[in-house]
């Protein structure tokens, strides 16, 4: 292959000015709409190939090393760079690279409430997203066109030439510049997507949340994430569950805590409560005496397991309310129960945690 400067017809030493002058100059000379010729045709390929290479410094850098750099003042990295100098970079020399790759992943929170997470729900979620392209199908082409081979490299995406070295001459393998190493050009791109294969759309997917999920669970759905260029393979979406805080109950690993106030009467007398459970009414017997910080536990009226069988418990704590305003009959007549009862006087005895506190400790053991 020719030396690109030669081509160009400036020397080793002109600036980027003087290699754009000397390309425009070439170019408007041999362009096939003024040139038809089919030499001519040759001429502008090599024209304009030396000058994608000595347009771009690194390319030009890589070139000016491969041509004269030697073991000299450019210097070399270790034996992995003399080997991708002197005979091209690993994988890019068994051909072209393919315009398809694997699409991004992406990540969505999705909050639930705790009456979803008992039994699971279904959610249809809104996601904005990359999508095939519906009108070339991902092949980047206007329809009715294809791709075409790359006349430089002649479809290998690769592009090679003969330098000398310490080793003698030596062929060398960069990756096409005018290709970009693809191997073809897409001369008709597509004009929806832009010859990306791909466009930005809002597509609706649904989920069966399962039941049992906590705040910080992740759920992943394999191919339902962005789509890849060029047609490529789709991503995965993963789902981070967050799960909204209950007026009413609140949640322990696969338990439901709850907090039931008494009035005393019916903590001295016992009583049968009625509770409006997440998932339908729960009756909870109070046995006579019942105090506070009590608890009381409903098998199985807990959240489902996620990763088991069964659900777990409802725990109800009991917090017996004093009443702060009485009627003077109400009054004597608690007088006279106390007088009857002749209950011990105050005294300290031994320091209790408050109520919340007790009921924590005897929820959680």
């Amino acid at each position: 292959m020719a030396d690109h400067y030669e081509v160009l017809g400036v020397s080793r030493e002109a600036t980027p000015d003087e290699i754009k002058k000397a390309y425009r100059r070439l170019a408007r000379e041999l362009h096939p709409d003024v040139n038809p010729g089919a030499e001519a045709s040759e001429r502008f390929k090599e024209v304009t190939h030396a000058y994608d290479v000595l347009s771009d410094p690194k390319q030009r850098q890589q070139y000016d090393l491969g041509d004269q750099g030697g073991f000299g003042g450019q210097g070399f990295g270790g034996f992995g760079d003399i080997f991708e100098t002197f005979f091209g970079a690993g994988q890019q020399t068994r051909g072209p690279r393919s315009r398809r790759e694997r699409g991004q992943d992406a990540l969505i929170r999705v909050e639930v409430g705790l009456d979803e997470v008992i039994f699971g729900t279904h959610r249809d979620i809104e996601v904005d997203t990359a999508v095939r392209c519906e009108t070339c199908q991902g092949s980047c082409c206007q329809p009715g066109t294809s791709p075409v081979t790359c006349d430089i490299c002649r479809g290998s995406g690769q592009i090679q030439r003969q330098v000398r070295s310490l080793l003698g001459n030596v062929m060398t393998s960069s990756p096409c510049g005018t290709c970009r190493g693809y191997g073809t050009i897409i001369a008709t791109p597509c004009v929806t997507c832009q010859g990306q294969g791909r466009v930005r759309a809002r597509r609706t997917v649904p989920v069966d949340i399962p039941a049992g999920v906590d705040t910080g669970v992740r759920l992943q759905m394999p191919g339902s994430g962005e789509a890849g260029p060029a047609g490529g393979a789709n991503g995965d979406l993963y789902l981070e569950i967050k799960v909204k805080n209950h007026d009413v109950f609140s949640r322990n690993g696969d338990d439901l805590l709850a907090t039931l106030e008494v009035a005393m009467t019916d903590a001295i007398l016992g009583t049968t409560a009625t509770i409006h459970a997440l998932d339908g009414d729960v009756e909870v017997e109070l046995k006579p005496g019942v105090q506070s910080g009590e608890v009381v536990t409903v098998r199985d009226r807990g959240v489902t397991r996620l990763r088991g069988n069964g659900r777990g418990d409802l725990k109800v704590g009991v917090q017996v309310v004093t009443p702060t305003k009485l009627s003077s009959k109400e009054r004597d007549l608690i007088s006279q129960f106390a007088a009857s009862k002749k209950s011990p006087a105050p005294e300290l005895t031994h320091f209790q945690q408050g109520l919340f506190a007790r009921l924590r400790d005897r929820f959680l053991g």
